[in-house]
């Protein structure tokens, strides 16, 4: 495409829109030597058309059979300046052979934009006034790049490094495409007698890079084997993109993984993988991915923070490396605004195996706004019912009615407060759901009201698969109202356990709670859970709690004991164990374990009021329950890399015990100024300052801070008067 094109927004406010269309054959990487027009017509602004070539994640070099890939495949850069601080940026193909997933039912709507102004223009250069806010982007023509900035501050720059990922959509050959499918059809068969004989392994010689079509034939893979997915229609459609932030070295956030609030570099080793998954005894400080993913990353520094947003929902790779932005071509252009020499930055680099390239830059400035322009976007955490919020009982799996009436009337017996009992999946008839196992719960109805006369509350596991039988009520009624996903050849898909694997993803933090995982009764996975949690409230999911005492293995009564302790000041509060362990109901310990049992349980009850309080304000705010120090202390960076101790709501600081044997712990008390009063010993403390305080197995170290008097609590008692 020789000669320049013009496209006009859509919206006749706020959005620009720049066509990126190469010239002439190149290998995938390079940069067109083309020249862009920019021209304003009232509220629309009207752009030409960056050239750009589509960037390929495989190699130049085509494997036999590859088509040749039509160099003339325009991309079309989207930008909006939303309210708020939000930037939007979107790239996709301008007409695409199959649309593209975009993912939906995660933003709340179509976010407010405000009106952009070409405030600048030059030989290749663009600039775009962004708002009220004072921020601007320079979008530079070659290399491509874009450039944000608040004034004369370089926030972020985005393809800076050129690593631009957007594999275009494309046909193959009939022929070749006739050998695929008639091989692919020899390969399910294959498949399918290998699995049957319960082998995880895969086919070696499918989908590697010697095949012709070994680009258009994937694997779909857990952490426990891999299976095949069938030829891509229209070949990989990997996409990804680079962001540097001057000024950086803190950046948390894209859960879930079991790993320290503030993400190490992945320089040398395996990128953040973001891919729901179920995994048993998962390992710590392993980028591996988890239960579920939420692809945002949040950036803090004194007196500034932003978030990244990366709105795809295919398996996505998060890469994070540290540099110096005085060494670099983009460091150049740092120096410049801001007169500077060399500054520190992160950069992070985005991967997708699918999908288009739709990210929201949240431009703060401060910690709260991130997190409330991020809520603005999917929503805020559902504001749980007061019940919710005390403590929970669970294991897999009590095993009937008189079981579950003897753990109700322990409680009773020992006078420990318990509000809901779980049932495990064992409850149900054969895995049926929605059903009841007649021989083990014969009255469930009689059993329910039971625990109800008692204030008391019951929840029953359901896991999100249908059991393919025909004496099924719930199968029989779907598979006749054709209500069942379908394959390509319209037939039900039938699936394994677990089917897509539990998920949760942004905007999840609308409908309920999540837990850590299947974690495992150990002193590391009771310490991990702090900054998992953490990250699960910087991301919206501020319900958030870690199976008390270990999903796996037994705990000894001191961990036990600990683990009660911490999971009294995390918000979702619930026991829980595999089925292979020993019973652990509280009063199973002994009496003296089962005294301090029974305190962490009353605590918990006697700060209800902060508890629902907080979660008021997360709900009104988006600013989590339990959170970072530096969410309230922005500008003491020795907050940043803190995840042992934590603030819940901004009224209690909490540092959990988490060692074995431990005689005393560290305690930062935060703020210029800020008085802190023991709990235990009700003195007061003028921060900032680090105290050494000595525990006994019986201690927990939390504080009430004076800016929460505010509020009209007593900072000694913790009560309101």
């Amino acid at each position: 495409v020789n000669e320049v094109t013009q496209v006009r927004g859509q919206s006749c406010h706020g959005w620009v829109t720049v066509l990126l269309t190469p010239t002439f054959p190149r290998c995938p990487g390079a940069t067109w030597p083309l020249s862009p027009l920019f021209q304003g017509a009232g509220d629309t602004l009207v752009t030409s058309l960056f050239p750009l070539c589509q960037v390929s994640l495989s190699p130049c070099p085509r494997a036999p059979g590859e088509p040749v890939p039509s160099p003339q495949v325009p991309l079309l850069l989207e930008v909006w300046g939303l309210s708020g601080n939000v930037t939007r940026l979107r790239i996709q193909e301008l007409a695409p052979l199959r649309p593209r997933f975009q993912v939906p039912d995660v933003l709340l709507g179509e976010p407010p934009a405000e009106r952009l102004e070409v405030t600048g223009r030059d030989e290749g250069t663009l600039e775009l006034s962004l708002g009220a806010g004072g921020h601007r982007l320079l979008v530079t023509e070659r290399p491509f790049r874009l450039d944000l900035l608040r004034h004369r501050e370089l926030l972020c720059s985005v393809n800076a490094r050129g690593l631009l990922v957007f594999e275009h959509q494309r046909r193959r050959r009939d022929s070749l495409a006739d050998k695929v499918s008639s091989v692919w059809d020899k390969i399910k068969s294959l498949f399918r007698r290998r699995r049957s004989r319960r082998t995880r392994t895969a086919n070696p010689t499918v989908g590697t890079p010697g095949d012709t079509w070994g680009h258009w034939v994937g694997t779909r893979g857990g952490h426990g084997g891999a299976s095949l997915i069938p030829p891509l229609p229209t070949g990989p459609t990997s996409v990804g993109l680079d962001f540097s932030l001057p000024g950086f070295e803190h950046v948390y956030g894209i859960p879930e993984h079991a790993e320290n609030l503030r993400l190490r570099s992945t320089e040398g080793g395996d990128p953040y993988r973001l891919y729901n998954l179920d995994v048993f005894q998962y390992e710590l400080f392993n980028p591996m991915a988890l239960y579920g993913s939420v692809p945002l990353l949040l950036a803090h520094r004194p007196r500034l923070s932003l978030g990244i947003f990366w709105l795809n929902a295919a398996e996505t790779w998060v890469d994070i490396g540290s540099n110096t932005a005085g060494k670099t071509l983009f460091g150049k252009l740092l120096d410049y605004m801001q007169g500077g020499g060399e500054t520190p930055q992160t950069e992070v680099r985005w991967m997708s195996e699918s999908g288009v390239i739709d990210v929201f830059l949240l431009l703060g400035p401060g910690p709260a706004d991130v997190t409330a322009q991020y809520g603005r976007l999917t929503g805020t955490q559902a504001l749980p019912p007061l019940f919710s919020l005390g403590y929970h009982q669970s294991r897999w799996n009590y095993q009937d009615e008189a079981d579950v009436e003897a753990v109700e009337k322990g409680f009773e017996e020992h006078e420990l407060p318990l509000d809901v009992i779980w049932l495990d999946i064992e409850h149900a008839d054969g895995k049926r759901y929605f059903t009841w196992d007649p021989a083990k719960f014969p009255n469930p109805r009689g059993m329910l009201e039971r625990l109800a006369a008692r204030k008391r509350r019951m929840v029953s596991i359901v896991d999100p698969h249908i059991k393919v039988d025909g004496g099924y009520r719930v199968h029989s009624e779907l598979r006749a109202r054709g209500l069942y996903v379908k394959t390509k050849d319209g037939n039900d898909y039938e699936g394994w356990c677990w089917p897509g694997h539990r998920a949760f993803f942004a905007g999840s933090q609308r409908y309920g709670a999540v837990w850590t995982g299947d974690n495992t009764a150990d002193w590391d996975h009771l310490r991990i859970s702090i900054p998992m949690c953490l990250s699960f409230g910087l991301a919206g999911l501020a319900f958030c709690g870690a199976d008390v005492g270990g999903f796996f293995q037994n705990p000894g009564p001191e961990l036990q004991v600990r683990w009660y302790q911490a999971g009294a000041f995390q918000p979702f509060f619930r026991a829980h164990a595999h089925l292979d362990t020993a019973r652990r109901e509280p009063w199973l310990l002994r009496p003296e374990h089962l005294d301090m049992v029974r305190a962490a349980l009353r605590r918990r009850y006697a700060l209800l009021p902060v508890w629902y309080t907080a979660f008021y304000h997360c709900h009104r705010q988006g600013i989590p329950v339990m959170r970072p120090l530096w969410m309230e202390f922005p500008d003491d960076s020795h907050t940043f890399a803190m995840d042992d101790q934590y603030l819940l709501d901004r009224v209690l600081l909490v540092h959990p015990v988490t060692e074995s044997g431990a005689r005393g712990v560290h305690v930062y008390l935060p703020g210029e100024g800020e008085v802190w009063y023991n709990d235990e010993t009700h003195e007061q403390y003028r921060a900032p300052q680090t105290l050494y305080v000595p525990v006994t197995l019986s201690s927990v170290s939390f504080w009430g801070g004076s800016r929460g008097l505010g509020g009209g609590w007593d900072p000694k008692t913790l009560r309101r008067p």
